[in-house]
């Protein structure tokens, strides 16, 4: 018989927490503009080519 993953709730209280935590050991946050993704990508676009 398999153990099932406990579930974990998340408060807002639980991220505020975390949030500080991270912020006090030296983290930063970045703004990214609204419609940009905050990934970057390591290459170009990827296209295939179907034909042979």
């Amino acid at each position: 018989m398999s153990k099932k993953a406990e579930k974990v709730t998340l408060t807002s209280a639980t991220i505020e927490e975390q949030t500080a935590a991270f912020l006090k050991a030296g983290g930063s946050v970045e703004y990214v503009g609204k419609g940009k993704s905050g990934q970057v990508a390591p290459t170009g676009s990827k296209q295939i080519s179907l034909k042979k």
